[in-house]
């Protein structure tokens, strides 16, 4: 990709909870050891939810590799094609980090079986759905803080929808990964573990702060700007 090229993000919607996937080109360069890549570009990986395979299939297709994936939060419909992405083989390629907020990193790692369950008996009152899917989740190789710089984009710490909700702002292109702290006409629920809808009022109040043309990329359902969400 020329570094003048305005990246443009790519959607896959993946799993039976509609999750939103997107691959986000990076103008970094790629790894020089990446010999075999010589012609792909490195990617941001945001909340891949599920379909490991295709979300790998469409990396290749964009000759896009993951240099990052990058958890806008920790709920199990935005990690669990992790353990898939990080299996597969991308020659030459380093292993990508894998980012989330300290506070929402218990989702990973050890832990995160129990954590899942949990999250899915309180609105569910079954984990079924965990037990369907379940790979054992790696645990973070990066904890993220407000202000954290990741890739192309500034971290923005949104809690409410939960502890650790995050969005990624990137100013010179105003665009932001909202995951599901904002959608188009709608807000993240806050009836699972570590919601509160007083903390989401305030993350949202701060988002209406932001430039009204900023592009916005939710973690479900399709992509709005600031301006159409602000309240009147």
């Amino acid at each position: 990709m020329n570094k003048s090229t305005k990246p443009s993000p790519t959607v896959l919607v993946v799993g039976a909870l509609a999750t939103n996937c997107w691959l986000y080109p990076l103008t970094e360069a790629s790894s020089p050891s990446a010999s075999s890549y010589a012609q792909t570009q490195p990617c941001v990986v945001i909340d891949p939810g599920a379909d490991s395979a295709m979300i790998i299939a469409r990396m290749a297709q964009l000759h896009l590799y993951p240099r990052y994936i990058v958890l806008t939060h920790g709920h199990f419909d935005h990690v669990a094609a992790i353990p898939g992405i990080v299996a597969s083989v991308f020659p030459g390629a380093e292993a990508p980090e894998i980012a989330i907020h300290r506070e929402d990193a218990a989702y990973l790692g050890p832990e995160a079986y129990s954590v899942h369950q949990a999250a899915f008996r309180a609105v569910a009152g079954s984990a079924a759905y965990v037990d369907a899917l379940w790979e054992p989740l790696p645990p973070a190789t990066r904890l993220l803080a407000e202000g954290d710089r990741i890739g192309s984009f500034q971290v923005l710490h949104l809690p409410g929808h939960s502890p650790g909700s995050i969005a990624l702002y990137e100013k010179e292109q105003q665009l932001l990964f909202s995951g599901d702290t904002l959608f188009r006409h709608g807000v993240g629920r806050t009836d699972l573990p570590g919601g509160d809808w007083a903390t989401l009022r305030h993350s949202l109040n701060r988002l209406f702060t932001l430039d009204g043309s900023c592009t916005v990329y939710p973690g479900h359902g399709s992509r709005t700007t600031i301006a159409a969400e602000q309240q009147p």
